[in-house]
Parts: structure tokens; sequence; C-alpha cells
């Protein structure tokens, strides 16, 4: 045995189990408790396919500053209170319609590493059957002027900036729709981390 070569063992694809755990608590999905300082938002997040169409067994998680730019984490070691109404984490299963909602704040600014600040933004992650490995991206919201000073956004291709922006629902005021396209043509901006 002890001679015997190493084989490693063949990938598996992600899910498609996470609704019977890791989003069995509906409550990941309001971030901001009823104190929560900042501007309240509704956040819905659709999951698609390469051809448009909703993946209703995917998983999203957030992770998001507060609207003075803390994040509510030990490495966020900088001297000024973070929100403790705000937990900045949320996990959501995707319904038969690809979507889920999440209650939080537009979260402020934070330090980027080159002393810049980024533009306020969510920080995604993405988990969804036929995945090998989780898939990272943002969301920005579309007409907020620091969206021109972003570190981050500067290294995205301009005609690809428009997949990471989130934009406000006409009918619904404090609401904002983000869609996730997996591939295809309009396939989101993905970061490798």
């Amino acid at each position: 045995m002890k001679d015997q070569p190493h084989i490693p063992s063949a990938s598996q694809t992600l899910g498609p189990f996470f609704h019977f755990a890791l989003t069995a608590n509906t409550a990941l999905g309001r971030m901001a408790g009823p104190d929560a300082r900042g501007e309240r938002i509704h956040l819905t997040v659709r999951l698609l396919d390469a051809d448009g169409a909703p993946v209703e067994d995917g998983m999203i998680e957030l992770w998001q500053a507060d609207a003075n730019g803390k994040y509510c984490h030990p490495e966020d070691a900088r001297d000024m209170p973070s929100d403790m109404d705000l937990c900045g984490f949320g996990r959501m299963a995707t319904d038969q319609h690809g979507r889920c909602v999440f209650e939080t704040v537009r979260p402020g600014r934070v330090p980027a590493s080159n002393g810049s600040q980024q533009a306020p933004h969510i920080n995604v992650i993405v988990l969804a059957r036929g995945l090998l490995l989780p898939l990272f991206t943002r969301i920005y919201f579309h007409g907020d002027p620091a969206n021109t000073e972003d570190p981050a956004l500067a290294h995205v291709p301009e005609p690809r900036r428009a997949t990471l922006l989130a934009h406000p629902d006409p009918n619904r005021p404090g609401a904002w729709n983000f869609d996730i396209h997996l591939a295809g043509e309009c396939e989101t901006v993905f970061f490798d981390l």
C-alpha cells in the first residue's frame, strides 16, 4: 500500500441538497434588523442558466458592509463601530423562478487594498447543481457615482460591467433587482478568488 501511487478521486458537482440544511433558516434573508442604519432595500437576486431559464435549486450567499462601510467581522479592525443591527451576511435558496429576496441596507464604501475607496457593493457567492466550485461576484448599484472610481470595476472590460449592476425596481420604491447569468451571452462577471 505504501508504494502505491496516489490517485485523486473524481470531482463532484455541488448540490442539489442545499434546501435540506443550508437554507432551512429563512431568517438569513433578513440581514438588517429594524434599527439598522442606512437606506433600507429589498434586493431580489435571480439566478439564470445559459438559456435564461431560472435555476430553482441554487443558493445565494451575500456578505456586505454596513451603511458606514464597516464589516461586522473581526478582520475589519478599523477603529469605528459597526452597526450591530446589521449582520452583513445572508443566505437564501432560489425559488421555482430562480429568485430570492434579501432585506438589507445599501452598504457604504470600504477601503481597497491600494488605499482608495471601493464603490458600495455586496459580495456574492453562488452555489448550484452542476458547479464544481462556488462562483464569486459582486453587486454594485446602477447610477452610483462611486462606480467610476472602484478599482475592481476598473479591471472589468467596459461592456461587461453592466453584468455587475443591480437596477432599481420602477414599481417598488426601495427595491433593487440583480440577475446572475451562469453562462451564455449575458454571463455575469465572476472573480477568481
